[in-house]
């Protein structure tokens, strides 16, 4: 990171509301020395931005002074591109309508040079094209409003279609945002029988956030709401190649909890997976470089699968 960077980066972070910082706690943030950011202050101070001390609290900057927004590297617009292009991606016509607003709103105030470098990007990042120019955008659970009761941590309300076709009206304690492969959905807990559940957002119309909050009892384990075991889960047990459990590792939609070398070229998986017929077709995309060893009942529905799919 050169002095330019780190400067802008130190006002970003002296502007930001909240307990000021110590030139200790600075140097660790930017591992340099004390000495660097001492002369970072004075920098700072020649183009007149207002750093303020107090012998108690740290460093900080006058109240009300704000940052000139959006300026950025080069390295950090293309990340931004990145980013923009993976929500254009999405199946979910709102966020692919939201990001293109992003997207024109940041052009307006960029310097000439940065816009250039940001239109030649435009059409040149592509992410996840199976998505971009595959499928049919469609409205999608109001993501916005989700996020924001998940942001003031309040209740929601929404009108939910299952699988089967059936609607009734849900409420929730909502929790996190995930995407999974191919869509979104919202995890949460559910007031009709108490207990966390996914809820996909394509399939959420009407959603009000309420005038209820909820607290949370310990701090959220994401990791474990994402790769939580229901009581109808099985344990499943497969052995994969090993040229294909890099992406076996970073693809599965489950965690693996065991996997052990069985000779040379294989090794022993397992996980706990609660829909059998999704995890079966899902698997089917490596071939025979998988072999499932359990359960029972997978084995038997990957038997029928492969039958059906031969014309007779």
């Amino acid at each position: 990171m050169n002095s330019s960077e780190r400067r802008l980066k130190l006002m970003l972070l002296l502007q930001q509301p909240g307990k000021k910082k110590t030139v200790k706690e600075l140097a660790d943030r930017f591992g340099v020395s004390r000495r660097t950011i001492f002369r970072d202050f004075n920098a700072l101070e020649e183009i007149n931005v207002p750093v303020t001390w107090d012998r108690y609290s740290g460093y900080g900057l006058i109240d009300g002074f704000k940052v000139p927004p959006l300026m950025f590297t080069s390295k950090e617009l293309a990340t931004i591109m990145v980013g923009l292009n993976f929500v254009k991606s999405q199946v979910d016509e709102g966020l692919v309508e939201d990001a293109k607003g992003v997207e024109l709103k940041i052009k307006e105030v960029l310097p000439d040079e940065l816009k250039e470098f940001m239109t030649s990007l435009e059409g040149r990042t592509i992410v996840d094209p199976y998505l971009k120019f595959g499928g049919k955008k469609k409205k999608g659970g109001s993501w916005y409003l989700i996020s924001s009761a998940i942001a003031q941590e309040k209740r929601l309300q929404f009108k939910y279609t299952t699988k089967s076709g059936d609607t009734d009206i849900r409420k929730i304690d909502p929790y996190i945002l995930v995407f999974y492969e191919d869509h979104w959905n919202v995890i949460g807990k559910s007031h009709l029988r108490g207990e966390i559940r996914n809820f996909i957002l394509e399939s959420i119309e009407d959603v009000k956030i309420l005038e209820e909050n909820y607290t949370l009892k310990s701090e959220l384990d994401v990791e474990g709401l994402i790769f939580r075991s229901e009581g109808s889960s099985y344990s499943i047990i497969v052995q994969v190649e090993k040229s294909e459990m890099e992406r076996l590792e970073g693809n599965l939609p489950a965690k693996i909890f065991k996997k052990e070398s069985v000779g040379a070229k294989l090794i022993k998986v397992e996980f706990e997976f609660d829909n059998l017929d999704f995890i079966n077709e899902w698997l089917l995309q490596f071939g025979n470089k998988i072999k499932i060893e359990a359960p029972k009942e997978l084995i038997e529905k990957r038997k029928e699968l492969l039958k059906s799919m031969l014309v007779n």
